[in-house]
C-alpha cells in the first residue's frame, strides 16, 4: 500500500485504502487553525486583488521588515519562502552531499529534502513519551554537517525547553554543526520561551517558522527563515524570484497584527486539548503529552491503529496515519484540534468505537 506522505487532501487516504470517500468527513489529518482565516483578511479580501496584476516584490520588504522588528533582529536575519516547505527544501540544497542528523519522530519532509540532495543520513531515536534524552546523540554529530529538530515537535506536540535548545546548540557549535529548529507550530503555545535572540549569538542556528498553520492560509503558501545573514544569503541563491506571491505578502502583513486573534485561538485550543484529553484518560486511551494544537492518540489494545483507523474513516473521521514517521509505524494516529462542535463528534465516534469492541 503507498501511504500519502501528508495530513490533508484526504481523498489520497480514502483511495490508498480502497475505501468510498463518505458524503460527510472532518478532517482532522491537518494542524490548521479551525478559527479560520484571521477577520481582517475575510473582511479585506477583496483589496487582495488589486495585487494580482502586479508582479511581487521580489524580497517582501515589508513583511520582512515587519518579521524583524518583531523578533528583534535585523532584515538581512530574514528569508522568506513559499510556506516553510519551499524553507525545508532550500536548506536541503544547501547541504547537497552532506551529513545530517534527524530527531524522530518529525515532519518527513527534512528526510524528503535530504535525499534529493544526496545527503547522508542518521536518526536521533527518542522513545515512546518522547522526552529529551542525548545519550548517543555526541557520536552521532562527529562529522555531521546539520542536526534538524521540530519543536513544538511535529507528530507528537511535545515542547522542548529553551535550555535543551541551549544545549543542543553548545554541542552543534562544538563539532560545527548547524541546528535547524523548525518551530512552525510555536505560535499556538501559551509559554512559548524565545530562542531568536541566540541567532546573533550561534551562527550555526536556523529557525524555521509557517504562517500557514496559526493564521489557515496553506493555500496561500507562506513561511520564512531566521538565521545568520550569511547562511541567508547562502540560502536565497539557490530560492528564485517572486517565490511568495503578492497576496501572500500582503495576507502576511495583516496576520501579524492579528495579536486578539492569536490569543483567542490559544485560549480555544487549551480549552478543547484539556476537554479531548480527559476524555481519552477517562476511556483508557494513551495520548502524547502534547502543548499544541494536534495529539498523538493510540488505543492501547491494538499492536497498531490500522483497524481504528479504518474504523473511524467509514464514518467520515479523518486522522493522520503514523506510518511514515519512524519510530511510529503506524503505531499512533495523529489529529488535529478543531472547534467543540467537531470535537464532540470525534469524541462520539471513539466511544462507539470502544463500544464495538466489547
Amino acid at each position: 500500500m503507498k501511504w500519502p506522505s501528508h495530513g490533508a487532501n484526504p481523498h489520497y487516504l480514502f483511495e490508498a485504502m480502497n475505501l468510498p470517500v463518505p458524503n460527510e468527513k472532518l478532517d482532522f489529518s491537518a494542524n490548521i487553525n479551525p478559527l479560520g482565516p484571521p477577520p481582517v483578511l475575510k473582511e479585506n479580501w477583496f483589496r487582495l486583488l488589486e495585487s494580482v496584476m502586479e508582479y511581487p516584490d521580489p524580497h517582501g520588504t515589508i513583511l520582512k521588515s515587519k518579521i524583524a522588528r518583531k523578533e528583534g533582529l535585523h532584515e538581512s536575519h530574514v528569508l522568506l519562502g513559499n510556506g516553510g516547505a519551499e524553507i525545508i527544501s532550500l536548506i536541503g540544497r544547501m547541504l547537497a552531499g552532506k551529513r545530517a542528523v534527524i530527531v524522530q519522530p518529525a515532519f518527513s519532509e527534512y528526510e524528503e529534502a535530504c535525499r534529493v540532495s544526496g545527503c547522508q543520513l542518521q536518526y536521533h531515536q527518542l522513545d515512546e513519551g518522547w522526552e529529551w534524552r542525548d545519550d548517543d546523540l555526541n557520536a552521532k554529530l562527529k562529522g555531521a554537517d546539520a542536526l534538524f529538530l521540530c519543536n513544538p515537535n511535529n507528530p507528537t506536540g511535545v515542547y522542548y525547553s529553551r535550555s535543551t535548545i541551549l544545549y543542543l546548540l553548545e554541542e552543534c557549535r562544538r563539532h560545527q554543526c548547524l541546528l535547524i529548529v523548525d518551530e512552525a507550530f510555536y505560535d499556538f503555545l501559551g509559554k512559548y520561551e524565545s530562542i531568536t535572540h541566540y541567532i546573533k549569538e550561534y551562527p550555526n542556528l536556523l529557525i524555521i517558522r509557517s504562517m500557514t498553520k496559526m493564521f489557515a492560509i496553506p493555500g496561500l503558501r507562506l513561511g520564512y527563515l531566521l538565521a545568520d545573514p550569511a547562511v541567508i544569503s547562502k540560502i536565497s541563491a539557490f530560492q528564485p524570484h517572486w517565490s511568495t506571491n503578492a497576496i501572500a505578502l500582503k495576507a502576511g502583513e495583516w496576520c501579524l497584527d492579528s495579536e486578539s486573534y492569536i490569543d483567542e485561538t490559544r485560549a480555544l485550543i487549551e480549552q478543547e486539548r484539556m476537554r479531548l484529553f480527559h476524555f481519552y484518560q477517562k476511556h483508557g486511551l494513551l495520548v502524547s503529552q502534547s502543548r499544541v494544537n494536534f495529539y498523538l492518540l493510540k488505543d492501547p489494545s491494538l499492536v497498531d491503529q490500522h483497524s481504528f483507523l479504518q474504523y473511524l474513516l467509514h464514518r467520515g473521521i479523518i486522522p493522520r496515519h503514523t506510518v511514515n514517521f519512524p519510530g511510529l509505524e503506524g503505531k499512533w494516529l495523529r489529529f488535529a484540534i478543531k472547534g467543540p462542535e467537531a470535537n464532540d463528534k470525534l469524541m462520539g465516534e471513539v466511544e462507539k468505537w470502544l463500544d464495538s469492541r466489547l
